[in-house]
């Protein structure tokens, strides 16, 4: 299967997800006094995986586009878009940071635990996921004037997210035998 193919099949599916995880109401315990309602915005892993070379131009089309097909689908003027841009355009950053090599040393690859080790990975995902639910949330509240609110709502649906983001990995990513049997 192409990788063009692989990356249209993932953004569908992903978005359906969404979709689904949308209709929700999660919540942290079961006390719904005070805490607020929140849904994981597992979307942004589209962006998360898409293959090392691609140019950041490319990334941050891919990112608007993700953004606002959320924000039609959820209405919610632009609020996703903002936040999937942010994290496209860090992306290339974040991922040189962490990566032991240079991106050309990856043809055809994409960010995995496979390739980042599950440390690495999760930094990865994890700190553009928490700046991605920072950015969103901050602008749908559009202020801080309850700050423990923004912050706990942030958190909650950051790991809540980052569950789904290890789920999605375990379900769909091919692991690599590691029992020192050499193939």
């Amino acid at each position: 299967m192409s990788i063009q193919l692989k990356n249209f099949l993932r953004f569908w599916l992903i978005i359906a997800v969404q979709i689904l995880l949308s209709k929700l109401t999660l919540r942290w315990w079961s006390e719904p006094s005070g805490f607020p309602v929140f849904v994981p915005l597992i979307y942004p892993l589209f962006i998360l995986l898409l293959p090392f070379e691609t140019p950041v131009w490319l990334a941050l089309i891919l990112g608007a586009v993700t953004g606002f097909t959320m924000d039609a689908l959820m209405n919610t003027g632009g609020m996703h878009a903002a936040a999937c841009i942010l994290i496209a355009y860090l992306r290339p950053n974040v991922l040189a940071a962490l990566l032991p090599r240079a991106f050309e040393d990856y043809p055809g690859q994409s960010p995995s635990v496979k390739n980042l080790g599950w440390p690495a990975f999760l930094t990865y995902a994890g700190f553009l996921i928490l700046l991605h639910h920072a950015v969103f949330f901050s602008i749908e509240m559009w202020s801080f004037s309850n700050m423990l609110l923004l912050l706990l709502k942030i958190a909650a649906s950051a790991l809540t997210t980052i569950l789904f983001v290890v789920g999605y990995l375990l379900l769909f990513t091919r692991q690599v035998a590691t029992h020192g049997l050499s193939r």
